[in-house]
């Protein structure tokens, strides 16, 4: 069983400006780019259950050190890196339309979720991230204290 680091934090909101996500929404690109490097978005998928929101994303070459997973209450944050193969001076590409660099998605939960319960496995190049629901009428006592 592989394990992956999962971060849980609360400031996935700010991550990512509007002005961002409307550039790599419309051009593909992120203005964060560098030159040595450019940023890719892997596909990914995301499904609820009335148990579970699960999210599968097609991360084939990415190494699992490489690789982070960050849950807040409304969101989880997936990042990464895929590094190019060596090329030698010899080499003549014909075709090149594997993307490798840094990439990052932010993706908004559609329903609250339980972070204990959360795990991320990954088989045959995708990363499966399941989240289990926190019911929406649990009901939870609160103490009252006298002053």
């Amino acid at each position: 069983m592989e394990f992956f680091k999962i971060r849980f934090g609360n400031d996935l909101d700010e991550l990512n400006s509007k002005l961002e996500r409307t550039l790599e929404d419309m051009l593909g690109i992120s203005p964060s780019f560098t030159l040595s490097e450019r940023a890719w978005r892997p596909p990914m998928d995301m499904y609820e259950t009335p148990e579970e929101v699960v999210i599968l994303a097609e991360i084939g070459g990415v190494d699992k050190e490489d690789l982070e997973v960050e849950i807040s209450s409304k969101a989880v944050r997936i990042q990464g890196r895929r590094v190019a193969p060596a090329s030698g001076p010899n080499y003549t590409y014909r075709l090149a339309e594997i993307q490798y660099g840094r990439f990052e998605r932010i993706l908004f939960l559609p329903s609250p979720i339980n972070p204990d319960k959360v795990t991320a496995a990954s088989k045959n190049g995708f990363l499966e991230i399941r989240l289990v629901k926190r019911p929406v009428d649990q009901a939870y006592k609160v103490p009252v204290s006298t002053e």
